[in-house]
């Protein structure tokens, strides 16, 4: 039998563009468009990219102004609970900050971090309500996996998001 190298290069071509292209458009029909159309058409969402790997979908968000972050991971994850089939989700929001919100959030940090340290989240509105003074618009909001600081000072905004559970530490190398 005589192979003939052109058939067999293009059969390989075919097959791996099929694979692939198939591949793709389930990646970008059935997971990536209905999750970016769904947090997209939250209140004050103005943009989101995500990437999704096996374990974790990560949204990167560009949010408006007093806009409801936890109102809208508490949407994501009771509408796109399907959509998300058991990853975890990881949200990174753009910064659309100045230097005074960077000013106050660099000041209060200590405070909010001791609180945070010690698991007594009630102190954190009242030291940040203290410490703004009224210049400042501070909202928070918690739920059972993070504490969210939203800053605005009318015109810019700064989100924070705290995970409750702290990043534990494995065994000591010089232990």
């Amino acid at each position: 039998m005589k192979l003939r190298p052109i058939r067999i290069a293009i059969t390989v071509m075919v097959t791996a563009t099929l694979l692939f292209g198939g591949w793709f458009v389930y990646r970008q029909v059935a997971l990536e468009k209905p999750i970016e159309k769904l947090v997209a058409d939250y209140d004050g969402v103005n943009d989101v990219q995500l990437d999704i790997n096996q374990n974790q979908v990560v949204l990167n968000l560009d949010l408006e102004p007093n806009t409801n972050i936890r109102g809208l991971v508490d949407y994501i994850r009771t509408d796109g609970k399907e959509l998300l089939n058991g990853r975890t989700m990881k949200l990174e929001v753009k910064d659309h900050s100045t230097e005074t919100l960077d000013d106050f959030w660099s000041s209060a940090l200590f405070t909010v971090a001791e609180a945070m340290e010690t698991r007594q989240y009630t102190q954190i509105p009242e030291k940040l309500k203290e410490m703004s003074e009224g210049s400042i618009q501070v909202d928070y909001d918690i739920d059972n996996e993070n504490v969210y600081v939203s800053l605005s000072d009318g015109e810019a905004s700064k989100y924070i998001i705290l995970p409750r559970q702290p990043a534990t530490m494995g065994v000591w190398p010089n232990a």
